[in-house]
This record gives structure tokens, C-alpha cells and sequence, in this order.
């Protein structure tokens, strides 16, 4: 059984770098991406400056040396494997730089070296190898020099520009310090949207989502388990029926649906429960007693939302797994030779009904942080869920990548604990 556990965790690191590369493809190749966003943001900004009012800005240019400023500062003036892995770790990444392109018809440039007051000046050999001016004093392991031809610049512009490669385009020389910084570092790099590093945005999210995860997992559990139970027990009763319509009327109402419903009527109408927010803006003024009750009078709602799906498939799947082993031969044999009901469905019926939940239970742990999106919409709260749908809307890349990465772990983690609590709840399950 280790050596079949020691082959699912080699198998995550491989597994995990297959996704990561999908989706980091899929990111750079579709359109709309944030290089396009900032181009036909200036665009019509130049044609409302210009006069054009709502008309469209046709004819109005923008120089490429800002195209090409757009693309540095969103890591789009690399190939797509070469982006890749540096924000992998493998190999070093650019963490600061700045790029000017020659001016016309000069030989030298002046770069500010990033953080300081120094300046560096690259100078273009007549064989068109770049040099650094020697008189300066700056260390040349630290800071190194790139040249961009003519050549990658028109890739570049054709990659995001319809029109012709305009003429008269200078090289570029980059001015950076780098070093390996990626994931097999430990690092994720930083929110091109909010300029922090995608590692605090996560932190600051996850104990939201995990609160609600943790909860609503306990409640369903608590109550799901029992409830079928006590319905195979008691089936074809008025409480199996009662309950039966019961849980299939929640599980008919979408978690939005809800949502909303008690966003206007409870929060909004009535006035009983905060319609927004995880705590209220107050919280660390608060006793330790007041912050329960306020923690608690927010999370109800949302809390209704996240169970409100979740109770039927649980309850159902306990009951008629247990309604099949209770019917089973075993079961009948134990009866037969004198052993009590109690003792027979508890111990011996339940134990095997409870094996197909088991192999569930380590794919909650993805659930316990991801949280839904629509519900932290629906009541503002910042949780994992939204900050995972912002990302993908604006293209934030980093923190898409961060947060799968994070996701696609937990889930690759979450199947090889399912095999475990197989294991544990059936005797006869042995992984070779």
C-alpha cells in the first residue's frame, strides 16, 4: 500500500504541470487578452482627445515603441514556453527592467537603472553586438543588457497589430536583473491587476472560503448522515416523505436563486440579517461575544446557499446505500441468527454503506476553498470563488495560474485521501 501511495504523490507533480500549461496556453492564445485591453483603451482615448467624440477612431496611430511598452510590462515581449517556464521556476525570470528602443539614427541609449538614480548607457557595435559604456559603475553580474532586432519587434507587432510593420522602428535594448522565481520557488509573482503578490491576495481570501467549506462540510455530514439513516430506516413512513420533499425542494432551488431571494426578503425587506460582507466594518471594535453574533448573523444566509444543493445528493446516497445492504444476505443471516436490528445495521450495514461516501470525501478539500463565486457575488464577500472569477475575466494571469495551482494540488491531494478512506472503511480494499 506505500509504495502505491508514494506512486500517486509522483504522479502530482507531472499532473500538475500538464494543467498549468493548458490553461497558461489557453490564457496567452485567446483574444481579448490585456495587451488588446490597454491598446484600444489608448486608441480611444487618442480619438476622444482628438475630437472624435463617439465616432470611431479611425486613423489614429499609436507609436510602437507603445506597443511595445504594453507587451514589457505585461510579460507578452517572450515566446509562450519561455513565459512559461519561467513562471514555473526553471528558468530565470526578468524581476526588474526597463527597455528603450535606439533613437533615430544614434548608436547609443541611456537606460535609468531600475530603483536607483544611476543611469546606464548601451551603445550598438558596429558588428551590432551590444556594449555598455565602461566608465559606469555598475555591476555587470547584476544588471545585464539584451538586445531586441528588428526582427522579434515585428513578430511582436504582428502578434497584436492588424496594420504593417511601420517603418523607421529602432531596436531595443533591455536593462534587467534577474534571477528564479516561480512556482518551484515558492513564488507565484504578482496580480497584474492589484500590483500585490498573488500569494497575499490568496492568503487574505482562503479563511474566508475555508469558514464557509469547514461549516457547511460539518453540517452536511452531521445532518446528511443521520437523516439517511433514519429514512432507510423508516422508509415509505410519513418522515421519509416529509423529508424526501423536503430535500428535493432545496435541491430544486438554485444557490443564486436563494441568494437573492433572501438578499431582498430577509436583508433588504425585513431588515433581520446584513445583506453584504463577511463582518461588519466595525468587527475589531467589537467584544469577543459581539464578534460571534455579528460573524454568525452574516454567515447565515450565504451558509443557507452553500447547503441548500448539497443536503440531497448526501442524504440519498447514505439511504440507498445503506436500503441495499440492509436487503443484502448478510444482513438477513446476522437477523436470522438472533442479532438485533440496531446491532445489525450499525454494525455491519452501515460500515459498507458508507463506502461509496468515503470515496468522496477527499474531493471536498477542493470544495472547502473554493468556495462559489455566486454566492460571494451576491453577498460581497471576498472569497477564493470570486477572486477566481475576476482573474479569468480580466486576464489577471498570475493569479489565475496561482490559483489553479492551488486548486488543481488540492484536488490531485483530495482523490489519493479518497483511496485512503477506502482503505480505511473497507477491509478489503489493498492497493498494490
Amino acid at each position: 500500500m506505500k509504495s502505491y501511495f508514494l506512486r500517486r504523490l509522483l504522479l502530482i507533480p507531472p499532473t500538475l504541470i500538464g494543467i498549468t500549461l493548458l490553461v497558461f496556453l489557453i490564457v496567452r492564445l485567446a483574444p481579448g487578452g490585456p495587451v488588446q485591453r490597454d491598446v484600444a483603451q489608448m486608441m480611444g482615448g487618442a480619438a476622444g482627445q482628438g475630437g472624435g467624440g463617439s465616432r470611431e477612431s479611425e486613423g489614429v496611430k499609436i507609436a510602437p515603441e507603445q506597443i511595445f511598452e504594453i507587451q514589457e510590462r505585461h510579460d507578452r515581449d517572450k515566446g509562450v514556453m519561455r513565459s512559461y517556464l519561467e513562471w514555473l521556476g526553471v528558468l530565470p525570470r526578468d524581476i526588474l527592467r526597463v527597455a528603450k528602443s535606439f533613437p533615430q539614427g544614434k548608436r547609443e541609449v541611456e537606460l535609468p537603472v531600475p530603483g536607483t538614480v544611476q543611469t546606464l548607457t548601451a551603445k550598438l557595435g558596429e558588428n551590432g553586438e551590444l556594449q555598455r559604456v565602461p566608465t559606469q559603475k555598475i555591476n555587470p553580474e547584476l544588471w545585464k543588457l539584451r538586445l531586441v532586432p528588428i526582427s522579434q519587434l515585428e513578430k511582436r507587432w504582428n502578434s497584436q497589430m492588424e496594420a504593417d510593420f511601420p517603418q523607421g522602428v529602432q531596436p531595443r535594448v533591455v536593462l534587467y536583473r534577474s534571477c528564479f522565481e516561480g512556482l518551484l520557488q515558492g513564488s507565484l509573482g504578482r496580480s497584474d491587476k492589484y500590483g500585490d503578490p498573488v500569494w497575499s491576495l490568496i492568503a487574505q481570501r482562503i479563511p474566508i472560503s475555508l469558514f464557509y467549506g469547514v461549516i457547511s462540510m460539518m453540517l452536511i455530514y452531521s445532518v446528511c448522515l443521520p437523516l439517511g439513516v433514519l429514512k432507510a430506516i423508516k422508509h415509505r413512513s410519513w418522515l421519509d416523505t416529509s423529508s424526501s420533499i423536503a430535500v428535493f425542494a432545496g435541491y430544486a432551488i438554485p444557490s443564486y436563486v436563494l441568494g437573492a431571494f433572501l438578499l431582498v426578503f430577509l436583508g433588504a425587506r425585513l431588515d433581520l440579517l446584513p445583506i453584504q460582507g463577511f463582518v461588519s466594518e466595525n468587527f475589531s471594535e467589537l467584544g469577543l461575544g459581539e464578534q460571534i453574533i455579528d460573524l454568525t448573523r452574516h454567515a447565515l444566509m450565504p451558509l443557507a446557499c452553500y447547503l441548500v444543493g448539497s443536503f440531497a445528493f448526501m442524504t440519498f446516497m447514505m439511504k440507498n446505500n445503506l436500503m441495499d445492504n440492509l436487503a443484502a444476505d448478510y444482513v438477513r443471516t446476522a437477523t436470522a441468527k438472533g442479532v438485533p436490528f440496531r446491532r445489525a445495521v450499525f454494525k455491519h450495514a452501515f460500515r459498507n454503506s458508507i463506502i461509496p461516501i468515503a470515496t468522496t470525501f477527499g474531493q471536498n478539500i477542493t470544495i472547502l476553498v473554493s468556495g462559489s463565486f455566486l454566492i460571494e457575488k451576491i453577498f460581497d464577500i471576498n472569497g477564493f470563488g470570486l477572486l477566481q472569477f475576476n482573474a479569468v475575466l480580466e486576464k489577471d494571469e498570475r493569479v489565475v495560474l496561482g490559483v489553479l495551482a492551488i486548486s488543481a494540488t488540492l484536488m490531485l491531494i483530495g482523490n489519493i485521501l479518497s483511496d485512503l478512506c477506502v482503505a480505511l472503511v473497507d477491509p478489503r480494499i489493498r492497493f498494490k
